[in-house]
């Protein structure tokens, strides 16, 4: 346990310390809360689909849990390229404690970066419905099991690399159509039959909808089905993602 403390504090101090990657982050979910959902909006309203900001501050502030999350795997590569990998994984310690420190720490900078991107959510003009502040908190309980849920991918794709260009290739092939095809920017009703069969595959589609369904009351889902799926994915991620860290060769 004392070695999950000292990886997850670590992950805490990284992400404080560097001010340029904190207020980085902020950019992207920032940039679509205003040009989409003030661009869109009143598009979207003519369309019947009510305030289209109260539809997209969810989705929203899960794109920041979801990159946040799974580009912590980064730090597994550049851990491994400057030696401090080699050095944790020849500590007498298990693999398994050192993934789970690293992949809660990671999930936990996640968590607050959806959080602060929530409070920047207010200040365009979203409003919680249904049980009004009361719902924050398992809002935030569901966004700490998104973000260990793509931080335990994160990790797994990293652990299977070893530079970080292969790592960004292959995040952006991954992280932009999960983004764009779970939901977040466009309602699941009514759409192809394809995309309807992507949108329900895509493991994000469930935590947006949850997350929708707990601030906004306007869940397209069973709020049941939305938090088992996100669970059970992220039990499934987590323990592959173990199983890979274990197997890194230094």
């Amino acid at each position: 346990m004392k070695v999950i403390y000292i990886l997850w504090l670590r992950q805490l101090k990284r992400y404080f310390r560097s001010k340029a990657r904190l207020v980085g982050s902020l950019g992207q979910p920032l940039l679509f809360l205003v040009a989409l959902g003030f661009g869109f909006g009143p598009i979207f309203q003519k369309a019947g689909g009510g305030n289209y900001i109260q539809f997209l501050a969810p989705g929203v502030v899960a794109m920041g849990i979801l990159f946040t999350g799974i580009f912590t795997g980064v730090d597994i590569i550049w851990d491994r390229q400057f030696g401090f990998l080699k050095e944790t994984l020849a500590a007498p310690v298990s693999r398994l404690q050192i993934m789970l420190g690293r992949t809660i720490g990671g999930a936990t900078v996640a968590t607050i970066q959806g959080i602060i991107v929530l409070l920047l959510t207010f200040a365009v003009g979203f409003r919680l419905d249904g049980m009004g502040f009361a719902s924050i908190v398992p809002a935030v309980l569901l966004m700490f099991v998104i973000a260990l849920l793509f931080t335990a991918l994160g990790t797994a794709i990293a652990s299977l690399l070893q530079d970080v260009q292969g790592f960004q290739l292959i995040m952006n092939f991954l992280v932009m159509p999960t983004f764009f095809l779970s939901g977040a920017l466009f309602p699941l009703e009514g759409l192809p039959r394809v995309i309807s069969d992507i949108a329900s595959a895509d493991p994000l589609t469930y935590g947006i909808d949850g997350l929708r369904g707990i601030l906004t009351n306007s869940a397209h889902f069973n709020m049941y089905t939305d938090v088992l799926v996100s669970l059970i994915v992220m039990v499934v991620l987590v323990a592959i993602g173990s199983y890979l860290f274990t197997k890194i060769e230094i």
